[in-house]
């Protein structure tokens, strides 16, 4: 009999440990769509979905060496003196390293600084992670090309 309970116990712990890891594996279409909407938050900017959408952590590099936490980038996407009128992305790569990802791009973008518009071609690196079935922002850093 204890043979049977120590079994089946190894069984269902098996079992929850495969979902698990099904719950936090990810696939390209989906860090696909998470570089998306990210792009549509940045056009389209709201508190509440940006912070949904990124991790308490995160890290966002801007091409000049500015680094901001989640608070201030937010704050600078909803407050600050730019705002992205349309992106577009080309050159995309995938890579996914169990619960974590990256996706490499090349953004184009179109915008306005204090009402000026401004032409972006920058090229961009994101990490996400999958916390929870839930993939977040973790790190992205631009840099000039």
């Amino acid at each position: 009999m204890r043979a049977r309970i120590f079994c089946l116990s190894f069984i269902l712990a098996l079992a929850a440990i495969s979902c698990s890891a099904q719950k936090d594996a990810i696939n390209k279409d989906e860090v696909a769509m998470a570089v998306e909407s990210l792009n549509e938050a940045l056009v389209n900017p709201e508190s509440e979905k940006l912070k949904n959408i990124t991790s308490e952590n995160l890290t966002y590099g801007h091409s000049s060496g500015t680094l901001e936490n989640q608070g201030e980038f937010i704050d600078a996407l909803i407050n600050g003196p730019f705002d992205f009128l349309s992106i577009d992305t080309s050159q995309d790569q995938i890579t996914i390293y169990g619960n974590t990802a990256i996706a490499r791009h090349i953004m184009t973008a179109k915008g306005a600084n204090n009402g000026q518009p401004v032409d972006v071609h920058i090229g961009i690196m994101l990490v996400f992670q999958k916390r929870k079935g839930q993939l977040l922002l973790l790190a992205r850093q631009a840099y000039k090309l």
